[in-house]
């Protein structure tokens, strides 16, 4: 004898029986339905215990605290998570305040004067140097000339150089030579450029510089 099936109906059958299943919560991410899930085990631990040997108060206070423990850190999670993106938005309102300032940052660009053609930078020394000379180069690195600032003590310091005469696009660029005798002194070359907007990267505040340049608000040495 050969028996059908009626596939279609089946399929059917199937269908309408699944999509009457309602997904259950994730206990890993919710704490309340972790709580109804320790709950009804713990129904079922009681239900089916030895009663020669019945369970004690202590151990059902260790498991009452474990499971409070567990949705006690969710819930903390969930909170500093919270937390984290409403310090991020306060940030970045906080940060707007620096669009169009002028700041400090390392680098070795000089921030030149549209309407004066006066280019300027700064520098840190790490210490007193007997001689201190700050060479101006072009992109390719040429010298296009030189600002001799004698003998300086340790810290920051700053300089121009008339740049009217230059007629490249390419941004000036400097190094320093600063000298102790026949030791070098280090040195921190520091470019000057204006921030033009304010971004969240990742939780981090970054600035976007006129220059073209992105950095964070830990490398601002100076506002100007």
């Amino acid at each position: 004898m050969i028996t059908t099936t009626n596939t279609a109906a089946t399929s059917a059958s199937t269908a309408a029986t699944a999509s009457t299943v309602t997904p259950k919560a994730d206990a890993a991410t919710d704490p309340a339905a972790a709580q109804d899930r320790f709950l009804k085990l713990l129904v079922a631990q009681l239900n089916n215990q030895d009663p020669m040997n019945p369970l004690d108060n202590a151990q059902m206070t260790s498991q009452i605290a474990q499971i409070n423990t567990v949705t006690g850190i969710q819930q903390l999670n969930e909170t500093v998570k919270g937390m984290v993106s409403q310090f991020a938005n306060q940030q970045l309102m906080a940060g707007s305040a620096m669009v169009g300032r002028v700041v400090m940052v390392e680098g070795n660009t000089l921030a030149r004067n549209a309407d004066t053609g006066v280019a300027s930078a700064g520098f840190d020394l790490s210490g007193s140097a007997a001689s201190v000379t700050v060479q101006v180069l072009d992109a390719s690195g040429k010298e296009l000339g030189t600002v001799e600032m004698g003998s300086l003590n340790a810290g920051r310091h700053s300089f121009e150089w008339d740049a009217s005469a230059y007629q490249g696009k390419d941004a000036l660029r400097f190094k320093v030579l600063s000298t102790n005798g026949k030791a070098d002194v280090a040195n921190t070359p520091l470019s000057i450029d204006q921030v033009t907007s304010i971004n969240l990267d990742n939780g981090a505040m970054t600035m976007q510089l006129a220059g073209g340049a992105t950095t964070t608000f830990s490398t601002v040495k100076a506002i100007l």
